[in-house]
């Protein structure tokens, strides 16, 4: 039962589905709201004590086959001289605007400058017993979206003209982002971290041809570096059934997917990889039946193939009733195939 998830991202046989849940440890558990009026989001992810604590509220209320480190994707910004806050969501005050900006990114030992990531991965494995514990990070095409929009976008603009217009000065930055992602979840794997997993969260704001022209290349390598560590690499990102193959292709031992694909054409194109996903989180706002036919749809289509984890096509919403969360992890466990 404990090494159940990291069967299932080795394509091994399992006793059960595996599930975990993406911002399984956050805003919908009163345990964690009620930590939030009293620190803020960085402060919990600064402090081992606290993100340790975060991460273990959702293991201690339901039966999950995984736990994942409370952190946030932003975390490597600020040792990179990047003036980051969540006010409440996240904003850049000097964003990368031009190309001589990139002058003043600095790079860094993430084991002197994110040490205390490490130490909340050393805290917390002890306590789960045996359940494996996920690192992760943004993709490089993610962070630089931050970098350049200042905070989140919904067109990307600023991001893909200066992915046009400047290509030197964009190749440049994305073999920073590289290098520092690498060393971090390097740290994370030495911690403790029994799997990584790379967010490209924005990804699907690219058309294919972008993709593969200007981010598949340092996604790769990201993700190589990555594998280095010998454990298993989850490669997640929303958006990108266009260029699904594209992005299998950039790597990853186990394939994330949103809601906007068919989990069946999915586990069809990634070709000989594990697969994750889909549930749409806007189900589990829904009424029980609503959530039964979503949760059993994805398990009739997926849940006999070999290396399938079950999760929600992105994060929680903080309305989720964490009674549902239970529901969907008790419905997966009772599925036979």
């Amino acid at each position: 039962m404990q090494d159940r998830f990291l069967r299932a991202c080795r394509k091994e046989k399992v006793d059960r589905i595996p599930v975990w849940f993406m911002r399984q440890a956050g805003r919908y558990m009163e345990e964690y709201r009620n930590l939030r009026k009293r620190y803020s989001i960085l402060e919990i992810a600064k402090t081992p004590k606290l993100a340790s604590a975060v991460t273990l509220q959702p293991i201690k209320a339901f039966p999950l086959d995984a736990a994942i480190i409370f952190s946030d994707i932003l975390i490597p910004l600020e040792p990179m001289g990047i003036k980051l806050e969540f006010s409440p969501k996240p904003h850049i005050k000097n964003p990368v605007e031009r190309p001589s900006c990139l002058n003043r990114l600095k790079d860094f030992k993430a084991s002197e400058k994110l040490a205390f990531v490490g130490e909340a991965i050393e805290k917390t494995v002890p306590k789960l017993e045996g359940l494996p514990l996920i690192g992760f990070s943004a993709a490089p095409f993610t962070l630089a979206s931050y970098l350049i929009e200042g905070g989140p976008s919904k067109d990307f603009l600023k991001t893909k003209i200066f992915m046009h217009q400047h290509p030197e000065a964009w190749a440049s930055l994305m073999e920073k982002l590289v290098r520092v992602l690498s060393d971090y979840l390097k740290l994370q794997a030495l911690s403790g971290a029994r799997a990584l997993q790379i967010f490209d969260s924005w990804i699907g704001a690219l058309s294919p041809e972008d993709y593969r022209n200007y981010v598949q290349s340092h996604s790769r390598r990201l993700i190589q570096n990555a594998q280095k560590t010998q454990v298993p690499v989850i490669h997640f990102g929303t958006g990108q059934s266009g260029f699904l193959e594209d992005f299998a292709a950039a790597g990853g031992d186990v394939i994330g997917v949103d809601w906007r694909i068919d989990i069946q054409d999915a586990s069809r194109r990634i070709g000989d990889k594990a697969l994750q996903g889909n549930l749409d989180p806007a189900l589990l706002l829904c009424d029980s039946q609503s959530l039964r036919k979503g949760v059993d749809s994805i398990l009739k289509k997926a849940g006999t193939k070999k290396g399938f984890i079950f999760n929600i096509g992105h994060g929680l919403f903080p309305q989720t009733d964490p009674q549902k969360v239970k529901e969907v992890v008790d419905r997966v466990h009772s599925f036979h195939g």
